[in-house]
């Protein structure tokens, strides 16, 4: 327990600092966010820096390496594929100021790019036997084999993903995300994982990050941050054969990605809208309900459910 509390403790402080840092550094550079014009409650968070996430990503990273050693195979590759999609998120950050608009990278550049790191992650999993499935609330697990490459893959994808489609409101993926992390870090220390610290970490710099990020934020975390953050979920979950847990405590992850998918498929069959504005957390909004009543009604849901699934671990 001490070494947790260090490890937290250790990744806020050094990601607080580098927030303060960031943000006066991102505003001299003009990286701010491009705001979409019919999001109408968003129209005054144009120009707030983004890429804020590269603060909590270093953060992370650096005291996963000091707690867990540069000897275990697996914080390694979480924390390689981590800096990875944090890689693609920069460059559809950079692309998004260096235009002026909210495009980005091509929606076939960001496929290519995702899939070949899942790719790695799931030949990793197979080659060193990782291939194993725990069944929630239970004590069983199923080998699912060479299944497992697939199934890694679509799970590094939608975990991606819908991670990114959930950072739409002033601390909703980082409050959500760091519940997730502290849930699953309990979750590998019982399980007696040697990795235990990792999702402590990111959880602790999340912390700091969250002092700037809440509403109204002076930072985003940008791709830059929701992909480097999807994809370390993806990584703690799927190499501790926690896979299933993903759908259960990320179950607004979830949601933000089908409500998006709803609504495009409903939308082209009948030129009519599901919901108000996808993902789910606009349509809230739209309803009238506060950005920071949504942020924290997601952390809520992800916090119960992550010690509901605890009391079966």
């Amino acid at each position: 327990m001490k070494i947790i509390c260090a490890a937290f403790l250790a990744a806020f402080a050094i990601s607080f600092l580098l927030c303060l840092i960031a943000i006066p550094l991102l505003k001299r550079l003009k990286a701010g966010q491009y705001i979409l014009g019919y999001v109408k409650e968003h129209k005054d968070k144009g120009g707030t820096p983004t890429m804020g996430g590269l603060a909590f990503v270093c953060a992370a990273v650096v005291v996963s390496l000091i707690f867990s050693g540069f000897g275990n195979g697996i914080v390694n590759l979480t924390l390689v594929i981590t800096a990875g999609y944090a890689l693609i998120g920069f460059l559809d950050d950079f692309l998004k100021i260096y235009r002026k608009d909210n495009l980005g990278l091509k929606p076939y550049q960001k496929i290519f790019f995702q899939c070949s790191i899942a790719i790695i992650a799931a030949v990793y999993c197979y080659i060193n036997k990782l291939t194993s499935v725990k069944i929630p609330f239970t004590s069983q697990s199923v080998d699912i084999s060479w299944g497992a490459i697939p199934l890694v893959i679509f799970v590094f994808l939608a975990t991606v993903n819908c991670v990114n489609l959930t950072d739409g409101l002033d601390g909703l993926a980082g409050g959500t995300s760091a519940a997730y992390l502290a849930a699953v870090g309990f979750m590998l220390f019982a399980q007696g994982a040697s990795y235990y610290v990792m999702p402590f970490a990111m959880a602790g710099a999340l912390g700091a990050f969250l002092i700037f990020n809440t509403s109204k934020a002076s930072v985003f975390m940008g791709d830059t941050g929701s992909l480097a953050l999807g994809s370390f979920i993806a990584c703690v979950s799927v190499f501790s054969g926690n896979t299933l847990y993903i759908p259960i405590i990320g179950i607004v992850f979830v949601i933000s990605g089908i409500s998006v998918i709803l609504q495009v498929i409903y939308y082209k069959r009948t030129r009519r809208r599901i919901f108000l504005m996808s993902p789910f957390h606009h349509h809230l909004q739209m309803k009238g309900h506060s950005e920071s009543k949504i942020s924290y009604v997601y952390f809520a849901v992800t916090a119960v459910l992550g010690m509901l699934c605890l009391i079966f671990v």
